[in-house]
């Protein structure tokens, strides 16, 4: 499980996959066990072994947070069935608790929470995404973190998101903010918006969702008609199947059929969040 991430995502892992009935303070014993085998992670143990053995609460917060959303797509459920579905569980997620519902590595602390979206935000800024001026559609806002992180680094920032209660926390978090705007989206698609109407297109851990109901193709398409020549989407993570090369393909696929440059590929550029970074351009003459 280590691949180079941090306690606090592989506490998120174990909250969304180890069976319930296995307690905080039993894996907590179990990372301690593993250590004399493990030498080379043993500090990386011991840092997993103290959040749960200090914070088992929060261990089952997560766990009851991720437990709101499944990530499986029944037989014969239609993408409105689908959507319908993850729109209600994001709401009984964000009731659990707003910061874990989008970032569940936050271990539901708002300041880990804004370290991470602010080392997300300077990556984006890194590859000239966005800036002064510009008009950035975020889809799958969710509590509207993104919004309140650059919305005075724009000119205009449209979140948009199926659960009307993190629409409806996005809000209160942006209140005032003049730059910011939120709707709530159908997930279907962005028929809302005019063509060539943003410079930056941002989908964080939104994609995934997408590509369960079936309309992760559509989005794709809609995006390159909604971007601006020479405008950016960044697609950080496109799919939770743990399959990145299939995940590359897919995008570069995706991209070429709607005549897209892919400029990032599934890069991992991230401490806090192990999200795989995913960034593609409408050329200027398309």
């Amino acid at each position: 499980m280590s691949d180079g991430v941090c306690a606090e995502v592989a506490l998120a892992r174990l909250a969304a996959c180890v069976e319930p009935e296995i307690g905080a303070a039993e894996l907590a014993k179990i990372a301690m066990e593993l250590r004399s085998s493990q030498f080379g992670w043993r500090n990386w143990l011991e840092d997993i072994a103290a959040l749960l053995a200090t914070k088992p609460d929060v261990f089952d917060q997560l766990r009851a947070t991720a437990a709101s959303v499944c990530h499986e797509r029944p037989d014969g459920e239609t993408a409105a069935m689908t959507i319908e579905r993850l729109a209600s569980g994001f709401d009984r997620a964000a009731a659990i608790s707003a910061p874990a519902s989008v970032q569940l590595s936050s271990l539901g602390d708002e300041e880990k929470l804004c370290a991470a979206t602010a080392e997300i935000c300077s990556w984006l800024e890194q590859q000239g995404f966005g800036g002064t001026g510009k008009a950035i559609l975020d889809i799958g806002c969710g509590i509207g973190r993104f919004e309140a992180a650059l919305h005075a680094k724009v000119g205009h920032i449209v979140g948009t998101d199926i659960s009307s209660n993190m629409i409806a926390i996005a809000r209160q978090r942006c209140a005032g903010l003049a730059t910011v705007e939120l709707r709530r989206a159908s997930g279907f698609g962005l028929d809302d918006f005019a063509d060539e109407s943003f410079d930056g297109v941002l989908a964080v851990d939104s994609f995934p969702y997408l590509v369960l109901a079936g309309v992760a193709e559509r989005h794709f398409g809609e995006i390159a008609r909604v971007l601006r020549r020479g405008g950016m989407a960044a697609i950080l993570n496109y799919s939770y199947r743990e399959a990145g090369a299939r995940d590359r393909c897919d995008v570069r696929s995706l991209a070429d059929a709607h005549r897209l440059d892919v400029l990032i590929a599934g890069e991992k550029p991230f401490s806090l969040w192990d999200g795989a970074a995913f960034l593609v351009r409408r050329g200027c003459g398309t």
